[in-house]
């Protein structure tokens, strides 16, 4: 399915890293967040997601993203990568946007003995505006809040 040449990234050493438990199968949540193009009817702070490339797999390659979250607005595309059974997605920002100058994020999808899944997401965004430490770690806690909360309520509302 996946190959080698897709999995370049670099490593997160400095990400921020958090965990949910999902009531349905590996296969079930990576389906979930593998349909770009439903992002919008789930993720509220996205006005619009276009798969612009894909590899012959037909899994997205790159994926430019709309965001529109109220005070702030970006436009920027992410190039996905994916471990050969799924298990691991990666992505990293493309080139700059307005708001951001580097973004690396995985989500790690582990099956548990009881069919449910464990997802564990990291994320590392350095914006194009100052930011102490401190602060960035909180932006990025409550973007993982929000997206592994949106992320299981949508699996689980699939799923039963």
């Amino acid at each position: 399915m996946c190959t080698d040449e897709r999995s370049s990234l670099p490593s997160m050493t400095d990400a921020s890293t958090q965990s949910i438990i999902i009531a349905a199968p590996p296969d079930k949540v990576a389906a979930v967040i593998c349909d770009f193009a439903s992002y919008p009817t789930w993720v509220s702070a996205l006005k619009s997601v276009d798969v612009l490339e894909e590899y012959e797999d037909g899994y997205a390659s790159q994926v430019r993203f709309a965001l529109d979250a109220g005070p702030v607005s970006d436009e920027y595309t992410l190039r996905y990568e994916y471990a050969e059974d799924i298990s691991r997605i990666e992505w990293h920002l493309v080139q700059p946007s307005k708001i951001q100058k580097r973004q690396d994020g995985a989500y790690d999808i582990e099956g548990l003995a009881d069919g449910t899944s464990k997802v564990t997401y990291s994320l590392s965004v350095d914006l194009s505006m100052g930011m102490l430490g401190m602060f960035r770690s909180r932006a990025e806690k409550m973007i993982m809040d929000t997206a592994l909360r949106d992320l299981k309520r949508r699996v689980e509302s699939l799923s039963t």
